[in-house]
C-alpha cells in the first residue's frame, strides 16, 4: 500500500495543532479525554479508553448524553473492523393510536422515551475487546460525579439554553438545577446520585441496569408517569454486533453501520460524487461547496423516506447503495443550479463522539447521544439517569417504513465513521450532531481524499449544512465570495457565525507510519490527548 499523502498545514481561524502520539484519545470534553487516557497509561487498549471517555462523558458534558443514551461503535482490531448496534427498541405497547391526535412525535416526557442502550454498548466493548476490568473504567467517571469537576465553557452554554425548556419534567430540576438555578462556568458541579448508579452498573458488568434494581427504579417511575416502558422491554435489550457497510471514494473506503442508523446517506453520497472531480478545485470553492451539498440533498432524500429499523424496511440496503441507481441520481446534478431535490426509486432500476488508538494498531469511534440535548428531560429519581428522547425521531404516517410501532427500532441520526486505505485502518472519526453527522461525514471524507488535509485542519475548517427545507447553513469563514456565489447558483443560503452548534464537532485519530495524528474539534470544549 503506498502512503497516502496528507498536508501538515492548519491555515484555518484555530490555535490547535494535531497531536501526534502512540496512544491517543479525542473526544469533546478535556476531563473525558483523560479519563481515556488514565486507562492507556495503565495498560489498557482503545477499547478500555473509549469505554472510560465515554462513561465520563456521562457526568462532564450530561447536556448531551447520559446513562440513558443509545450508543453505536466500529471498532478495529488491527485488522478487521466490528460494528456495534446499541440502540434499543421501543416499549412494546406503543401503537399509532397511543399518538393519535399528534401532529408529531413528541420531544417531551416519557413518550418519546425508547428502551436506552449506551450501557449496553460499554459492558459489550469491555467483554468482546477490554484488557482492563470492567470497574476500573468507572473509576474517572464516579470520582468526577462524586467529588465535583468545574463546569467548561460550552456545556455551561448549553446548560443554560436547554434547562428552561426541561425544568417541569419528571426528576430534572432535582438533579440538574442546584438551588433552582443551572451552573455556571468554572461551577464545581457533584452528581452524587450518577456516580452511584455507575457504581451498580460497575459492579454488575451492567446487568442492573436491565434486570435489576435500576431497572426496577426506570420501570416505576415509567408507570407513575403515564409512560409505557416495562420491565420487560428493558430486559429484551441486548447489544447487536453487526458488520459495517462501505462505499469506495477516490483511493479510501468509508465505513459506516447499516440502518436503522443513517450512516448511509455519507456513504450514498461519496458514490454520488465519485461521478464528479473536486481535486482540482479550491477546498472553499462555491464549485466544491455546491457538488457536495448537492450530492448530500440526493442521499437525505432517500434516507428520510425510506430508512427505519431493518425489518421494517421497504427498500434494502442494497438498492439504496446500487452503483446503477446512484448514477443515475448524480445525473440529476446541474453544475449551474441547485434543485430541491426529492427521494428516487430505488430497485427500479445532541450528541457526544469520541475516538481512541492504541500503539497496537486497536482503533475506535464511538458514539452515544441523548439526541436533543437532555433528550426527554426525565430522570429517574436518586439515580440520575436521564433518558433519551429517541422516539421523536419516528414518525406518525401510516405508510411510512419509520412510522411508530411497539418493539422497534427508530431511524437514528448518530453514526460512528472508519475510513481504510486499501485493507488498512487509515482513520477512526465522527461528527456530532444530529442531521449534520452523515453531512460531516462527507466533508471530512472529501478534505481527506480530495484535498490532502491533516485531520486537525479537516476539523478546523468551515462547514455548511443543508436543512431538511433545503435552506444551506453555511459559516461565514467561507467569505462573502464563496456565499454570494452559492446564492447565484440558487442555494437558499444563511450565513452563521463560525463556531455555531449547527455545525456538529468533529474527532479525528488518523494512522501514520508511526502512531497517530489525533484532532478536536475547536468549536467545542474538546481535546486531543496522547503519549
Amino acid at each position: 500500500m503506498s502512503e497516502l499523502p496528507i498536508h501538515w498545514e492548519t491555515p484555518y481561524n484555530s490555535r490547535r495543532s494535531p497531536v501526534l502520539a502512540c496512544n491517543a484519545v479525542a473526544t469533546t470534553q478535556p476531563l473525558a479525554a483523560q479519563a481515556g487516557l488514565r486507562m492507556l497509561l495503565t495498560g489498557g487498549n482503545a477499547v478500555d479508553a473509549a469505554v472510560a471517555t465515554a462513561i465520563a462523558l456521562t457526568v462532564v458534558e450530561p447536556t448531551m448524553n447520559g446513562i440513558g443514551s443509545d450508543a453505536f461503535a466500529i471498532v478495529c482490531d488491527g485488522n478487521e473492523l466490528h460494528g456495534l448496534n446499541a440502540s434499543g427498541h421501543s416499549p412494546r405497547q406503543w401503537n399509532a393510536a397511543r399518538f393519535a391526535g399528534h401532529t408529531q412525535m413528541p420531544t417531551e416526557g416519557w413518550d418519546c422515551v425508547t428502551v436506552p442502550g449506551v450501557v449496553s454498548a460499554w459492558a459489550s466493548l469491555s467483554e468482546k475487546f477490554g484488557k482492563l476490568p470492567f470497574a476500573q473504567l468507572f473509576e474517572p467517571a464516579v470520582e468526577y460525579a462524586e467529588s465535583g469537576y468545574a463546569l467548561s465553557p460550552i456545556v455551561a452554554a448549553q446548560w443554560a439554553k436547554q434547562a428552561p425548556r426541561l425544568k417541569e419534567q419528571p426528576g430534572f430540576a432535582e438533579t440538574f438545577l442546584f438551588n433552582g438555578r443551572v451552573p455556571t462556568v468554572g461551577e464545581r458541579v457533584r452528581l452524587p446520585d450518577h456516580a452511584r448508579t455507575l457504581q451498580e452498573i460497575a459492579a454488575s458488568h451492567g446487568d442492573a441496569f436491565y434486570r435489576g434494581e435500576l431497572a426496577d427504579k426506570i420501570a416505576a417511575d415509567s408507570a407513575r408517569h403515564g409512560g409505557a416502558m416495562t420491565i420487560e422491554d428493558l430486559a429484551s435489550h441486548s447489544a447487536e454486533w453487526i458488520n459495517p457497510i462501505r462505499s469506495h471514494y477516490r483511493a479510501l473506503t468509508l465505513h459506516e453501520l447499516p440502518p436503522n442508523g443513517q450512516g448511509i446517506a455519507a456513504l450514498m453520497a461519496c458514490e454520488i460524487l465519485n461521478h464528479f472531480d473536486l481535486s482540482g478545485l479550491q477546498p472553499e470553492s462555491a464549485e466544491a461547496v455546491h457538488l457536495q451539498v448537492e450530492a448530500m440533498k440526493l442521499a437525505l432524500a432517500d434516507v428520510y423516506r425510506y430508512v427505519t429499523d431493518p425489518e421494517a424496511m421497504q427498500i434494502p440496503v442494497s438498492d439504496l447503495r446500487d452503483p446503477a441507481y446512484l448514477r443515475k441520481r448524480a445525473g440529476l446534478i446541474d453544475l449551474r443550479q441547485a434543485k430541491p431535490f426529492a427521494h428516487g426509486l430505488p430497485g427500479q432500476a445532541e450528541t457526544v463522539y469520541l475516538t481512541a488508538a492504541d500503539a497496537c494498531g486497536m482503533m475506535v469511534s464511538f458514539i452515544q447521544s441523548n439526541y436533543m440535548g437532555f433528550g426527554s428531560g426525565v430522570v429517574v429519581p436518586g439515580t440520575g439517569i436521564s433518558l433519551h428522547n429517541r422516539g421523536a425521531s419516528f414518525q406518525l404516517q401510516p405508510d411510512h417504513p419509520n412510522c411508530v410501532a411497539g418493539g422497534k427500532r427508530p431511524l437514528h441520526t448518530i453514526i460512528p465513521g472508519f475510513v481504510t486505505h486499501g485493507e488498512h485502518p487509515l482513520m477512526s472519526f465522527g461528527v456530532m450532531g444530529a442531521d449534520m453527522q452523515a453531512q460531516g461525514h462527507l466533508q471530512m471524507m472529501v478534505r481527506t481524499a480530495d484535498f490532502m488535509q491533516n485531520p486537525q485542519a479537516t476539523a478546523d475548517a468551515p462547514r455548511w449544512k443543508t436543512s431538511a427545507d433545503q435552506t444551506l447553513l453555511i459559516e461565514s469563514t467561507y467569505g462573502e465570495r464563496v456565499l454570494k456565489a452559492l446564492a447565484d447558483l440558487g442555494h437558499k443560503v444563511v450565513e452563521m457565525p463560525y463556531g455555531s452548534q449547527d455545525f456538529g464537532a468533529a474527532q479525528l485519530i488518523r494512522k501514520l507510519p508511526f502512531g497517530y495524528a489525533a484532532a478536536s474539534e475547536p468549536r467545542r470544549d474538546g481535546q486531543a490527548v496522547g503519549y
